[in-house]
């Protein structure tokens, strides 16, 4: 499992995401659980974007430092196509989000905890993963191929899938969490569980949170092996997975109020993910450059975006 990471690369990366976490859960509760403001969920998207590209160009002039600048180049750009790859996939994430908390009735001030517990759930286990499939790549080449055709039938699917509406009410997951688990009629303030009558229920929130557990898990093997696509660096891949889950919360309540404005992301989303799985599959045959890649995964994504602005849903009127 060879990395670029030196202990002093790895020590400042754990130190910044402790900080970082530490502010988050600080400042979240400041003032008590509160109605999350637009201009304050932009104000920390810009954040959180401004320290992900930060630490790029750190990682650009310290490599370059200590193994010339050609590599340097090379580092930065990995990190900064897988963290784009990312935080393009965390995009999906927020729809699914919202979706729950909708079907959920869960009150805006409760948001926040379901969220940030999200986020650690999805640190958690994205590092777990990530270092796994590095030990898998490291000692079997032919674990690219699998990754490749995952990624190709799962965007396949995603297109198939795009601009149909969800049925959460069919999901088997969801059915066999609400028809085992004994549940209150409604929410107890911010309290998971609650005991009445001599027997423990659990709140609406509790299913929510573990609902969010398993999505992020289920993103999680969409989204990794896209990223060992690009890399094959576990500091790279922690990294830029790491950054792009860390800004998940501002970026849900930016989002919030405009999923249906990007009706066309989906598709965005897919083309991307079946790009990434062919370029898996051809490695032993043409390697793609991280350039064009870089620029194939920007170009699809800012076009479904803005298209989706010029030409809104039926129903919608245009953004501007």
């Amino acid at each position: 499992m060879e990395t670029i990471a030196s202990p002093l690369m790895w020590t400042a990366f754990g130190g910044l995401v402790v900080i970082a976490l530490l502010a988050d859960l600080v400042l979240m509760r400041h003032g008590g659980a509160h109605r999350v403001t637009f201009k304050e969920a932009l104000g920390w998207s810009i954040g959180w974007v401004a320290v992900a590209l930060a630490f790029g160009g750190w990682l650009w002039w310290y490599v370059g430092d200590q193994a010339g600048a050609d590599e340097g180049r090379r580092v930065a750009l990995e990190y900064y196509t897988g963290y784009l790859v990312e935080k393009s996939l965390a995009v999906d994430n927020i729809f699914v989000f919202l979706m729950l908390f909708t079907y959920f009735a869960v009150p805006e001030e409760q948001r926040q905890k379901v969220l940030v517990l999200g986020v650690l759930a999805a640190i958690a286990l994205r590092a777990i993963m990530i270092f796994a499939g590095a030990l898998l790549l490291a000692k079997f080449h032919w674990i690219l191929y699998v990754f490749g055709a995952f990624l190709l039938l799962t965007g396949i699917k995603m297109l198939w899938a795009a601009g149909k509406e969800p049925d959460l009410d069919s999901n088997p997951i969801l059915r066999w969490l609400t028809g085992h688990v004994p549940m209150t009629r409604g929410y107890v303030g911010s309290r998971l569980s609650v005991v009445e009558g001599g027997k423990r229920l659990y709140t609406p929130l509790f299913i929510v949170i573990l609902m969010i557990g398993i999505t992020d898990l289920i993103f999680a093997v969409d989204s990794i092996p896209a990223i060992f696509a690009i890399t094959k660096d576990p500091f790279i891949v922690l990294t830029s997975n790491v950054f792009a889950v860390l800004g998940l919360r501002a970026m849900f309540f930016l989002l919030a109020g405009l999923a249906d404005r990007f009706h066309l992301l989906p598709y965005g989303l897919a083309l991307v993910l079946m790009f990434i799985g062919a370029k898996m599959l051809l490695i032993d045959v043409y390697k793609i450059s991280i350039m064009t890649s870089l620029a194939v995964v920007a170009t699809t994504i800012a076009a479904t975006v803005v298209l989706s602005l010029l030409r809104p849903a039926p129903g919608k009127k245009a953004s501007w």
